[in-house]
């Protein structure tokens, strides 16, 4: 939707339940190549209940929908009680039960949104989270609003031969003039964002499931013909998932088919319907020629989710979409535990972290700051934010540090026992965890209604004498004032002790401490042992402003191991000396602690490297940090795939969050010193490490090991590159072309990537000219092309972005591919000081939101960062912010981001 007029927000306090329910619906689409004929039975119910509207007119939702007519119990109603505009079917006095039939056209080959029924090459798909059923037809388009659902589709039978929508497949026939019928019911209630449809002429890969009651389930993954050998791995997912979700949770599928559909158009990664999930077709399609091991681990969490979707989500959903954390944090929270299961604990809780301290944190000290439940928005669709998911993860997994990880369970099978089929809310969820476990978790919720990101502030004191060692803790969140201010969170914060000899010491903890409990019951965890079988890991609860934990028995002083495994989204500030973070680096078996050590020494070293750069003083000597990378470099025990992660740096994004302003040369240049250094100090033994992996026999593996020995290779050829020694980017060269699947090739791409060369145009157009068919393999391509530190970056998108053989302004994953990243990670170049980046960004926007509003306002966040900017950034920035508020037509989307972003 455009609008001229400014959008209005709405609010969590004026929630209402609507003033009639839709208990039943039957759909009758009628599908033609350029039109869909949508007629629509609804049983409408008044809603007498207290929280109801006493209003006697039914407002129906709908947009871009063509009216034909509307029937009550069959007969006409007259024009002068109802009226037609363009967002809404507005229906007076209605009898409080009766059948009400609405006819209706739609234009799926106009739609070019993503959302409601559109088409993506030649099949019909929908998309209908969160608001999108509206643009298929009139209906009160609100998730509180649950109804069974009986489908029918109809179309040619040889252009679309599979007809596909929720639920359980009952009819099937011929019809006159070619066509065909299809009609599913749905034996589940379920909100209308849940609804999907599909038409096409797919392949399909089938196979089956035998819960662990018996049941026999059909798997179906529908594809584009000739891909379906692709779909193998995200089969093999989808059943490792069901498999888990019984084991973990004793939750079983509950219909008689699964189905996935991969669609070429998709806004999002993938979406969760009832039991007819679609996807982006780069989350289902692989085979290891043209997709890489992080592909593979996608594919997995991102079935996974939308899997874990039909209990978190589907059989118990949000009242409301300010409730949209409740499905969305819930169910991250679990795809992460089962990608965890999968793959390995650490590396795991490594990659979510970074995603959360890199994106997450950002935007909780942006302009697009907001709680885990908001308590206001114009348009839902920018609600699908790293807050909502991410965070709303971190708060979930805090629940189950302070309940144990079995009461979490008894807590999840009394929410499920309590709300299976009800939509609910975030308080519903944390009194069943609560209840569940007899704990008080009023204070936590907190957490759901704050914006911003606490402080954790550490101080440590050891007394010989006493043998006691005392850790106070003290948090503080500078965004709250008023009565707020004074109303502290309640944090767990995981610990452990480490002796001199580098071992974890036992922990006794004086009884006026407060404790996690394990079973909820208890004052003291009776399980101070963590995943990892040798460490002795305690929850602290920080419940007050400031609180001191005092240590008896501490035989000598400690090194202090504080936040292990990330137990609290929290900025921690701990003064550790370089030696401590060294001894970590070494000792610690926490393996997210050692990689902790390692960012924190980056930071900052490149902290005091950027305070120099400003004062155009020299940047003092990194020695340490890189001796540090160095002996990382010699431990052939490690997990290579961990390896990878410790010699990685943090990005530029997560390193502008510790300067006032973000300081983008001097950020840039900082680190990429180290790089360089590192690479030319160590030179001999990365090529050695390099020769070693690649002679290793499980090198070519899929699974897990190889995909780990890989990105450590990967990481090897990159430092090689950044000496920019010629023989060594013929190395890459080499590397690229003897390549036999798509990690390697990339791996080579990505290392030529960090330095402009002849090689390097040479390797991106032979790598071109191999896959230009692929379309999911030259998205790759373009993403590396924008995240180029070339100095003519921009020229380069520009002629990228007009080449119409490769790039589709209407394709999301190509916008995705090419523009976001180019604005969202290629900072140096995007943040030129000419500003010519942020006018091309801004036009292309503009462009797409007249399409696309939901991609738009992605590309509109690129400008959150300019108040942290300088002076000249700053006024460039703003200017262009100013001209995309005063844009005609600027959809409900972008005015809300694009508004934000300026007040703040």
């Amino acid at each position: 939707m455009t609008t001229n007029a400014k959008p209005q927000a709405i609010y969590l306090k004026d929630y209402k339940e609507p003033n009639y329910w839709i208990p039943e619906i039957q759909l009758h689409f009628d599908l033609h190549d350029d039109l869909a004929r949508v007629t629509s039975h609804m049983t409408i119910e008044k809603n007498s209940g207290p929280r109801a509207s006493k209003s006697s007119t039914l407002i129906l939702n709908g947009e871009n929908i063509k009216f034909v007519r509307l029937l009550v119990n069959n007969e006409s109603w007259p024009e002068n009680k109802y009226r037609v505009q363009p967002t809404t079917l507005q229906i007076d006095d209605l009898p409080h039960h009766c059948t009400l039939t609405i006819e209706s056209e739609t234009e799926p080959t106009k739609n070019l949104s993503c959302e409601g029924l559109y088409k993506s090459g030649e099949m019909f798909c929908t998309q209908c989270e969160a608001e999108g059923f509206r643009k298929i037809t009139y209906f009160l388009d609100r998730p509180d609003v649950m109804s069974s659902y009986s489908v029918t589709i109809e179309a040619d039978q040889k252009k679309y031969p599979v007809l596909l929508a929720n639920g359980n497949l009952v009819e099937k026939r011929q019809l006159d003039n070619n066509r065909h019928l299809a009609r599913w019911t749905d034996p589940f209630k379920k909100p209308c964002y849940l609804f999907a449809l599909v038409a096409g002429n797919l392949g399909c890969l089938k196979d089956t499931f035998k819960t662990r009651s018996g049941k026999s389930v059909a798997l179906e993954l529908y594809c584009r013909k000739g891909l379906e050998d692709r779909c193998r791995h995200a089969m093999d997912s989808l059943k490792w998932a069901m498999k888990w979700d019984e084991d973990e949770y004793g939750l079983e599928y509950d219909l008689d088919v699964y189905m996935i559909v991969a669609a070429d158009d998709f806004n999002m990664a993938a979406m969760e319907n009832k039991g007819l999930n679609i996807f982006n077709s780069s989350y289902i399609l692989a085979n290891p020629e043209t997709a890489t091991d992080f592909d593979y681990e996608a594919i997995t969490a991102v079935i996974g989710h939308e899997y874990f979707h039909n209990w978190t989500g589907n059989r118990v959903t949000c009242r409301d979409w300010f409730q949209l954390s409740l499905k969305e944090g819930l169910t991250v929270f679990r795809d992460q535990r089962f990608s965890a299961d999968m793959t390995s604990v650490a590396v795991k809780r490594i990659e979510d972290v970074i995603r959360l301290r890199t994106l997450q944190f950002a935007e909780d000290a942006g302009p697009m700051s907001h709680p885990v439940r908001p308590s206001s928005f114009i348009t839902i669709d920018n609600f699908y934010t790293m807050t909502i998911y991410e965070k709303g993860a971190e708060l979930v997994r805090m629940i189950e540090k302070i309940v144990g990880r079995s009461g979490f369970r008894k807590g999840m099978d009394l929410y499920f026992k309590r709300h299976d089929g009800q939509a609910v809310t975030t308080e519903d969820f944390v009194s069943a965890m609560a209840d569940a476990n007899e704990c008080n978790l009023e204070q936590f919720k907190h957490w759901y209604d704050r914006a911003g990101t606490p402080t954790v502030a550490a101080k440590t004191h050891y007394d010989s004498a006493k043998k006691e060692y005392t850790l106070s803790l003290t948090q503080h969140h500078p965004s709250l004032n008023g009565p707020e201010k004074n109303q502290p969170f309640h944090i767990p914060v995981a610990i452990g002790l480490i002796g001199q000899n580098g071992k974890d010491l036992p922990l006794q903890l004086q009884s006026h401490g407060t404790f996690s409990s394990g079973s909820g019951s208890a004052t003291l965890s009776t399980n101070l042992v963590s995943e990892h079988a040798r460490e002795h890991t305690l929850v602290l609860q920080l419940r007050d402003q400031e609180h001191s934990f005092t240590f008896e028995g501490v035989e000598e002083a400690p090194v202090l191991s504080l936040l292990r495994d990330f137990s609290a989204p929290v900025r921690l500030q701990y003064d550790y000396s370089d030696d401590e973070l060294e001894f970590l680096i070494k000792n610690d078996q926490n393996m997210f602690m050692k990689w902790e050590a390692t960012q924190s020494l980056t930071v900052r070293q490149i902290k005091a490297s950027v305070e120099s750069l400003l004062k155009k003083d020299v940047p003092p000597s990194a020695s340490r940090l890189i001796h540090s990378l160095g002996s990382i470099l010699d431990d052939q025990e490690l997990d290579p795939a961990f390896t990878s992660y410790l010699l990685s740096l943090p990005e530029e994004t997560y390193l502008a969050q510790f300067f006032n302003t973000f300081f983008v040369e001097e950020i840039h240049t900082a680190r990429k010193q180290i790089l360089v250094d590192f690479a030319h100090q160590f030179s001999d033994k990365i090529y050695s490490r390099y020769m070693d992996l690649s002679q290793h026999p499980s090198i070519g593996n899929l699974g897990q090991t190889g995909a780990g020995l890989r990105a450590l290779r990967s990481q090897m050829l990159k430092y090689l590159c950044m000496n920019n020694n010629p023989s060594n980017q013929e190395l890459a060269l080499h590397h690229l072309r003897e390549a036999k699947n798509m990690t390697d090739e990339l791996g080579a791409l990505t290392a030529l990537n960090m330095v402009p060369s002849e090689i390097r145009e040479l390797a991106f157009k032979e790598f071109m000219a191999k896959w230009k068919h692929e379309p999911l393999v030259i998205n790759k391509w373009l993403s590396l092309q924008a995240v180029a530190p070339l100095e003519d970056s921009l020229e380069n998108i520009t002629r990228l972005a007009n080449d119409k053989n490769i790039f589709d302004a209407n394709n999301p994953n190509k916008v995705f591919a090419l523009h976001v990243t180019y604005a969202k990670k290629n900072l140096v170049q995007f943040h030129k000081s000419d500003g010519l980046s942020y006018r091309y960004i801004a036009d292309t926007l503009l462009d797409i939101d007249q399409r696309n509003p939901q991609v738009a306002a992605r590309l509109v966040s690129a400008f959150s960062q300019w108040q942290s900017m300088d002076s000249i950034r700053q006024g460039k920035m703003k200017a262009e912010l100013v001209r995309i508020l005063e844009a005609k037509n600027l959809s409900a989307n972008v005015y809300e981001v694009t508004t934000k972003i300026l007040n703040s």
